[in-house]
């Protein structure tokens, strides 16, 4: 198929968004065979072809940072803060981090996959064609590998594709409270294992934070990731600086997530280490904090940025990937380009994606399209979606 008379941003180019004014793309077996300017397309194809009517063509967007497998909600505790409660009292309540791994424990598959399959929905109907998901709220062996599994399940029930995080060290379950070493050693490792026995890990987690664990003890998980070939993100700097990002960026790690506490250094080694810093304002605005990412350090440095939803019941309970482009541009001062590339090119460079998230020959054939004037509208807009199609793998 041929498709002409569009505005495409490539994504891929030093001119600003990549963008082909009045450009003409050819897809053929999933794949992108060739993107110009109309005017260049070369001679002797005779196929079918369709005017788009001068929408604009991105890369499908990519959210790179998911908890979308999850059981219950945590709307209870929402209110009980609103209404004055301490965060000692939600978690006298039975709120909290513990609630969702009791909810996610006794759920069964098929409805931990009925619920992902709505975030999946209402981020599908926004263009996206990739999604990260990972584990973390079973915190013992059986539940671990119930959440890989039921995240592998998400591509067999929608048109998207699903890479999946073992997030093992997320915290620390309470029967092993005060205990997280020995939580690390009996069971996040064996469980790493064994998911990786089943091939249902793609790369490996963690929660570097003082409520959560150390670097010493995330650098034991990811030793034994680099041991089985697997590559390893984090989630750091998120409340306190704890050293996280240096860690990661020492284990060459694909992003280090969050980083609003990070500082130049920090910056210094992530770009060393070609490392993807992820910017999640959904929980920089769900926790009301008030510490933002270092976002002109990173852009002094040459830190690429991705953006993503943080989909959670607890922190970010949101399910929209434009609404965080909006929110990056509003709450970090990112700019529209910088908000698109972090959804697109950068968002598949923190999964280990090299057949996505631009438009060039070669890639695969993904891509929104799009009832806007100009490509900032998709980070101007609240509450709006404007995509007119998505094609998937050359399908839609």
């Amino acid at each position: 198929m041929l498709f002409r008379n569009a505005r495409i941003a490539t994504m891929a180019g030093d001119e600003a968004y990549g963008l082909i004014a009045r450009g003409a793309l050819l897809v053929e077996g999933g794949r992108i065979a060739w993107v110009g300017q109309e005017t260049d397309l070369p001679g002797g194809y005779d196929g079918p072809q369709e005017d788009l009517g001068g929408r604009l063509v991105t890369p499908a967007l990519i959210d790179c940072h998911t908890h979308i497998v999850h059981g219950g909600n945590r709307a209870g505790e929402f209110e009980m803060r609103l209404n004055g409660a301490s965060y000692e009292e939600v978690a006298r309540a039975g709120g909290g981090i513990v609630s969702t791994v009791r909810a996610t424990r006794e759920a069964s598959e098929e409805a931990l996959l009925a619920g992902a399959l709505r975030f999946a929905d209402a981020l599908i109907a926004e263009g996206v064609a990739v999604i990260e998901v990972k584990s973390g709220y079973g915190l013992d062996i059986a539940t671990e590998l119930k959440m890989l599994r039921v995240a592998r399940a998400i591509e067999g029930a929608r048109p998207v594709r699903v890479k999946t995080s073992f997030l093992g060290a997320h915290a620390v379950p309470v029967e092993y409270k005060n205990r997280s070493k020995a939580y690390v050693s009996e069971i996040c490792l064996p469980a790493l294992e064994a998911a990786h026995d089943a091939g249902l890990v793609d790369a490996v987690d963690g929660f570097c934070e003082g409520i959560a664990f150390s670097p010493e003890e995330i650098a034991v998980v990811f030793d034994r990731a680099r041991e089985l070939g697997l590559p390893v993100k984090l989630h750091a700097e998120q409340l306190s600086h704890l050293g996280g990002t240096q860690l990661a960026a020492r284990y060459g790690a694909l992003s280090a997530d969050h980083v609003e506490y990070a500082d130049d250094a920090d910056a210094r080694a992530l770009a060393r280490a070609s490392s993807v810093a992820v910017i999640l304002p959904g929980a920089f605005y769900t926790l009301r904090e008030t510490q933002a990412p270092p976002i002109d350090i990173f852009r002094r440095h040459g830190v690429p940025m991705a953006l993503a939803t943080d989909c959670n019941p607890g922190s970010s309970p949101m399910a929209s990937l434009l609404l965080a482009m909006n929110m990056g541009c509003t709450l970090f001062r990112m700019t529209p380009e910088e908000a698109l590339a972090g959804v697109t090119r950068y968002a598949a460079r923190a999964l280990g994606l090299g057949d996505c998230g631009v438009i060039a020959a070669g890639r695969r054939a993904d891509l929104a399209l799009w009832d806007v004037e100009q490509p900032a509208e998709l980070a101007y807009r609240i509450g709006y979606n404007p995509l007119w199609r998505r094609i998937f793998g050359g399908e839609g």
